[in-house]
């Protein structure tokens, strides 16, 4: 029958082969068959395989299951998510921003450009965060905030030390740069509207691109390589060395790039050439 056929002796054997697995697999099929109907075509493999251990007493391995469902068109009605529905409560919600520094981090005017981040600093056996907004031209903290959690009361306490900042109060925020990444704290509906309020303008790292935000990933080093938090035992003395370094980084510490100036002097030596 083969040579009738002008099929080849083994092609024939794997014909047959396959036939016999699918006769196998037919059983199994109309078993799963019934509880796949009995829960209204909803059930996936995974529930298949618990409810045929429990309601028939047959153990099946769940790989099976649904090979068989997918072999014979078991298809699970899933209720899929409408995409304009979630287009629509992203733009409701959270709000990303165009990357307006694009990694223009040699600024010349100080107090018009800004970045800003939160780092975690492992203490007490848990993390404390750290938020700061620095001056890109100057190199200077302007602000900063630190908490026992993540929520978005530290950015705005961070938004309201700026505000406070002396030397913030003598110039306008009025069309400020401030650049941060995508976190959830940057594209929250409320924090957006802060910093519109304020009149600054938003900028955003592109996604998964930390260089886009490498100054304040430049200071977070300087910060946990100079200074030994780990050996102070309260909260309260953990923010009082913090402000003690950000008092040194802005005052005391010199810096090469900053023709050899602090922070401070720097953004005095900018200030009086403009």
């Amino acid at each position: 029958m083969c040579g009738i056929a002008k099929a080849s002796r083994s092609g024939y054997y794997s014909w047959l082969k396959t036939a016999d697995e699918q006769d196998h697999d037919y059983e199994d099929y109309l078993l799963i068959k019934t509880i796949f109907e009995k829960g209204r075509k909803k059930h996936g493999h995974r529930t298949i395989t618990m409810k045929l251990a429990r309601e028939k007493k047959v153990i099946m391995n769940h790989k099976k299951v649904n090979r068989i469902m997918n072999k014979y068109g078991l298809i699970t009605k899933v209720r899929r998510k409408n995409p304009y529905k979630m287009i629509m409560k992203k733009n409701l919600e959270h709000r990303t921003c165009d990357n307006l520094l694009a990694r223009e981090f040699k600024q010349i005017v100080p107090q018009r450009v800004l970045c800003t981040d939160i780092t975690y600093l492992w203490f007490g056996q848990r993390f404390v965060y750290l938020s700061v907004i620095k001056d890109i031209a100057s190199r200077e903290i302007v602000a900063w905030s630190i908490s026992w959690h993540i929520g978005m009361s530290l950015v705005f306490d961070t938004v309201n030390d700026l505000k406070h900042n002396a030397e913030i109060q003598k110039w306008n925020l009025e069309n400020v740069l401030l650049h941060s990444d995508q976190g959830f704290h940057y594209t929250n509906p409320d924090y957006i509207r802060e910093i519109k309020d304020l009149k600054i303008r938003q900028s955003m790292s592109r996604k998964g691109n930390c260089i886009d935000n490498a100054p304040m990933e430049t200071f977070f080093g300087h910060l946990k390589d100079e200074v030994d938090y780990k050996e102070v035992k309260t909260f309260e003395e953990l923010k009082q060395l913090i402000s003690e370094y950000i008092d040194y980084y802005n005052n005391h510490r010199q810096q090469w790039e900053l023709k050899k100036m602090t922070p401070v002097e720097y953004r005095n030596h900018l200030m009086s050439a403009r």
